[in-house]
């Protein structure tokens, strides 16, 4: 019984984290670790805000799927994706459509790839200065 209690104040709390997080993403920063780690309260912040990514828990900088919706929302959160997403074609791809200018996050051999740059360009020309 009391497990069940835990469990439907879990709940009720974890609606309460979503309905903060479409609010405010970057509400994410103040909030326990716990819920930092929690993969759907992170997707509600970086959605929000792609920023919100800097205050997710290491491992879901990681994750794909939370790492593209941030920089979906906005691209330079790439600048806090783990190394081996910032080296992910789709992911800089994504970004960079976003925000060329997140072209300075990307890893250096996405920096000279062509595809990468030309759509970095096509949304901000000033990204020219990051290409490699």
């Amino acid at each position: 019984k009391a497990l069940q209690h835990a469990s439907a104040d879990r709940q009720i709390n974890k609606e309460m984290m979503f309905k903060r997080m479409r609010q405010n993403g970057l509400a994410l920063r103040g909030v326990a670790p716990e819920w930092r780690a929690d993969e759907e309260v992170v997707l509600e912040a970086v959605r929000q805000n792609g920023d919100a990514l800097e205050h997710a828990a290491q491992e879901l900088r990681a994750e794909k799927e939370v790492v593209l919706e941030a920089v979906r929302q906005n691209g330079r959160a790439l600048q806090h994706a783990a190394p081996e997403l910032r080296a992910n074609m789709e992911v800089v791809l994504a970004a960079v459509r976003q925000n060329g200018r997140a072209l300075q996050h990307a890893a250096q051999d996405l920096r000279a790839n062509k595809e990468v740059v030309l759509d970095a360009l096509r949304q901000n020309t000033r990204a020219l200065c990051f290409a490699a």
